[in-house]
């Protein structure tokens, strides 16, 4: 999530589509909350470990 983030806030930015840019920076800090849940040792989604 956190790389499909970063991709589309990279695409946003170059092609000049702000709708991409927000929806790269919304999966960004999306996949940024999974991480640091899944880090802490919680489960996500009812799984612990994502692949």
């Amino acid at each position: 999530m956190i790389a499909l983030g970063v991709i589309l806030v990279i695409l946003g930015l170059v092609f000049g589509l702000s709708t991409v840019t927000y929806i790269g920076v919304v999966a960004l800090v999306i996949g940024a909350v999974f991480w640091a849940l899944g880090a802490a040792g919680h489960a996500v989604g009812g799984r612990r470990v994502w692949y």
